[in-house]
């Protein structure tokens, strides 16, 4: 009886945290439920009545009709802001990443003068709020580093290049700025549970601290390089307050840029446009999660 009574209780319980896990993943996909039924409704046809119904017209009324009109005016809005965020990202991510793991090198294995001291400014870095930078960072690009000026002949000479170019180019350093002090926090934590005697017997076979780095390193920092970019790739992605302070929208806007004002009018908003631009803007960070969760975790765990 006593045997019985533990089994069913065993049972309940599991059942209950599954209810609960269920229910939790239901409150989190109502709203990105609710964005995608809205951006496959035809904005014609869509009246917010019913937004988390699929479009069923007529079959349901109030749900609207099946289209995916928003989803191409979306890509088309949203067009240049892709190709510059993308432009930003990718370098912005790699030298953050990489940057960050030669510094946390020379901050964990490699003994030298004034290490800590160093590292407490890399810490500090990361606490510094955004908004208490964006006069400076402005004043910086626009008035000390010539950077505009610079472009005009290369935009001149090379075909691909633009002279609004310069203002990816400083939202990438400004990025990889900010991002090296994180990156050094997690590299240097990663570091410090590789092997001291590894290390040291490639010292004693006459290997130097380079060569240590290229060759034992970084074949061992792949999962935490997949923790890294899935985390600088998402927060250069998402960014919007550096992006408004050095590009001001023009030519140079990012995605996010694109997305404030996409769907909106003097006679109303289209909430289907605005749904699908949003999604679409998302896209590119689920696919990097895909792509590089599994060594996310095991960076994580390691």
């Amino acid at each position: 009886m006593s045997t019985f009574t533990d089994g069913t209780a065993d049972r309940l319980k599991r059942i209950g945290l599954y209810a609960v896990l269920v229910g939790m993943a239901v409150f989190y996909l109502i709203p990105i439920e609710t964005g995608l039924m809205t951006a496959i409704t035809s904005p014609a046809s869509y009246t917010g009545n019913a937004p988390f119904l699929p479009p069923l017209e007529p079959i349901v009324p109030g749900t609207g009709t099946f289209s995916l009109q928003p989803w191409g005016n979306a890509l088309d809005g949203l067009a240049s802001g892709l190709v510059n965020s993308f432009v930003l990202v990718v370098p912005a991510t790699v030298l953050s990443g990489l940057l960050g793991s030669m510094a946390a090198y020379g901050l964990t294995t490699v003994n030298w003068r004034g290490q800590i001291g160093i590292y407490v400014l890399f810490v500090a870095g990361i606490f510094i709020p955004y908004q208490a930078v964006l006069v400076p960072l402005t004043q910086f690009w626009y008035n000390v580093v010539p950077l505009r000026t610079l472009f005009v002949p290369v935009a001149q000479t090379l075909p691909l290049v633009r002279e609004f170019h310069w203002k990816l180019v400083a939202l990438i350093v400004t990025h990889t700025a900010y991002g090296v002090p994180i990156c050094t926090l997690l590299f240097r934590a990663h570091y410090k549970k590789l092997s001291d005697e590894m290390i040291e017997a490639a010292r004693l076979d006459g290997a130097s601290v380079s060569k240590i780095y290229r060759r034992i390193i970084l074949p061992l920092s792949v999962p935490m390089f997949a923790v890294v970019f899935i985390y600088q790739f998402t927060q250069v992605w998402n960014d919007l307050l550096f992006a408004l302070t050095i590009v001001q929208f023009g030519d140079a806007s990012v995605v996010t840029q694109e997305l404030v004002g996409i769907g909106v009018s003097q006679s109303g908003t289209n909430f289907p446009l605005r749904m699908a631009a949003a999604l679409l803007a998302a896209l590119p960070t689920l696919v990097v999660y895909v792509l590089f969760g599994d060594k996310f975790a095991e960076g994580v765990a390691a």
